[in-house]
């Protein structure tokens, strides 16, 4: 189905250059991934939407399948969000994949939640499990697994997760690959949540910090990410393009930044 830029269907979802956003807020996000938390019947796939990602997507069928199906789509990218403002969305905030898996942990943590972490370095998940189980001790971390793997032993791992009695999958090891992964796999894997979550894992272990709160509210994390990691700045050339893509795509939307 061909949806009207900015046009909503039945769900509430909305289109952004061709693909999927749920235009929701942080708490309606993290009750949505509660929910099925708890009752153990829907399954989410979760994407954190940014503009390098979408527009990697549109170079990427196998990235932009992966996407295009995911049952949940959060703004996470301050690009995300200046669309949704300019189709009228005027109180979108960003729904970055820190806040909402930080949020969900301290909502769980009173009831019993198996995760299990997949991705970064060798040793950084296992940091990242110390600092887990630390800040919110009713977690129980099931597994660890380093992104650092060869695809024949994608099996392997997918059975390690199923056997660890997964409840929630954090899978970071960066874009594409943990969304084509979660996708390719998703109907091999007995997990409710599944969210590719980049670096969280990095910033859990230590190895990474996040920008402070006043650059976050400000829509400015992204400066402060290309200050720190000055390569990030070849992934940012892209922005002027999306930005001239939506501008075309919405011609007589006026609202701006």
């Amino acid at each position: 189905m061909v949806h009207q830029p900015g046009a909503s269907d039945a769900t509430g979802r909305v289109e952004v250059l061709g693909f999927p956003v749920d235009p929701i807020p942080l708490e309606a996000a993290v009750w949505r991934l509660s929910s099925a938390l708890a009752a153990g019947g829907e399954r989410l796939r979760v994407v954190t939407l940014n503009p390098e990602m979408l527009m990697a997507g549109l170079a990427d069928p196998g990235l932009g399948k992966a996407l295009r199906s995911a049952d949940l789509v959060v703004p996470d990218g301050i690009g995300i969000v200046w669309t949704l403002r300019r189709q009228g969305r005027c109180q979108q905030r960003r729904v970055t994949g820190v806040d909402l898996v930080e949020t969900l942990l301290t909502q769980e943590q009173t009831r019993p939640l198996r995760l299990f972490l997949l991705g970064g370095e060798p040793g950084v998940g296992v940091a990242a499990a110390a600092k887990i189980e630390q800040r919110w001790p009713g977690i129980t971390v099931a597994g660890v697994v380093h992104g650092f793997f060869p695809p024949e032993e994608d099996a392997k791992i997918v059975n390690k997760i199923n056997q660890a009695r997964t409840d929630l999958l954090l899978v970071g090891m960066g874009v594409p690959r943990q969304e084509r992964w979660l996708h390719q796999y998703w109907p091999d894997l007995t997990v409710t949540v599944g969210i590719g979550v980049g670096g969280l894992l990095d910033l859990w272990a230590g190895r990474s910090k996040r920008a402070p709160a006043l650059l976050r509210r400000s829509g400015l994390e992204w400066a402060y990410r290309v200050w720190r990691e000055p390569a990030r700045w070849q992934r940012l050339r892209v922005l002027p393009v999306f930005i001239r893509m939506v501008r075309a795509e919405q011609p007589d939307k006026k609202k701006d930044w």
